[in-house]
């Protein structure tokens, strides 16, 4: 499959499975990276925030990434985002190197103005390769760097190995509209915009002209059929299909404990086995694990895969 302006779909992100112990778990990442594609999903993106890359050793991200790409058919995208330009360049080279369809780069936190952002993207292209297709991703909710749509549009202009906009921002659907009214008049090229925040807006934000979904909400099989629903203008399915996942999908935004309720949902689901997070992360409590279970019973009334 194709990794270009034209990408459409669903691309889960993936988290990063760890044993109890703290290390990776590379056979459960074989499992889940196995039920994405079986799912139909048109490419994974590993190393994300979701992906707790924070926390991983260099050495520990590239296995990932070796491991992965050799793993799969469909594109892999690959989260290169790190404190300095030196990180990023060699995680990012060995990933093309590897096979990977390309990157995904989020700004630096500490960027605050126009210039600012534009001179750091320009160095960061410079440091992955000025061909290195690759993701922006607009998340100023974690990443505090707020992505004006004049500035999205300038990154665009500057820089054609951009191919795809991950579009995080919150409330985001305007930012959406905005950028595509910008491409039907001429003045922006095109790309793809792949939706995120953990899938709360995407029963929305197709028919604000997304291409699809790039986020980790547990059921990534859903995400996949829903999708399949929008494209062929089944609204009204489409939406019962979200209606019935979205109390799973609003618990699974709660700050601080997301990761873990993903993680959780995920090992319920025989994919990895166990929900541990890297430390610093938190743990469910037994009363949250109490909440998760009755919303899996509930939702598994109108959709059999929240079955145990």
């Amino acid at each position: 499959m194709a990794f270009d302006a034209g990408a459409t779909g669903v691309y889960p992100i993936a988290p990063t499975p760890f044993l109890e112990d703290g290390s990776v778990d590379f056979h459960s990442l074989d499992r889940l990276i196995d039920f994405y594609q079986a799912s139909g999903a048109s490419g994974v993106t590993i190393l994300g925030i979701l992906g707790e890359a924070a926390k991983l050793a260099s050495e520990e991200s590239r296995a990932i990434t070796r491991r992965v790409i050799a793993r799969t058919d469909i594109p892999v995208v690959v989260g290169v985002s790190a404190p300095g330009f030196a990180g990023m360049r060699l995680l990012a080279r060995e990933a093309m190197d590897a096979g990977a369809a390309g990157v995904m780069m989020g700004p630096a936190q500490h960027l605050r103005t126009d210039e600012q952002i534009l001179a750091w993207f320009a160095n960061a292209v410079e440091a992955i390769g000025e061909t290195t297709p690759w993701v922006l991703q607009d998340y100023p909710l974690a990443l505090t760097c707020q992505l004006s749509v004049p500035i999205i549009a300038a990154i665009m202009e500057a820089h054609p190995s951009c191919v795809m906009l991950k579009a995080e921002d919150w409330p985001g659907l305007e930012k959406i509209s905005a950028l595509r009214r910008l491409q039907a008049v001429g003045t922006l090229r095109p790309f793809s915009i792949l939706t995120a925040n953990g899938g709360m807006f995407l029963d929305l934000e197709y028919w604000r002209g997304t291409n699809g979904s790039m986020t980790g909400y547990a059921f990534p099989d859903m995400l996949v059929d829903l999708y399949r629903l929008q494209a062929a203008g089944e609204r009204d399915a489409a939406h019962d299909l979200f209606d019935a996942h979205l109390p799973l999908i609003r618990y699974e935004q709660q700050p601080g404990i997301g990761l873990a309720v993903r993680k959780h949902v995920l090992m319920r689901r025989g994919l990895i086995k166990s929900d541990a997070l890297r430390r610093p992360g938190s743990r469910l409590s037994p009363a949250a694990i109490d909440e998760v279970g009755y919303l899996l019973v509930r939702l598994a009334r109108k959709d059999s895969r929240a079955k145990p």
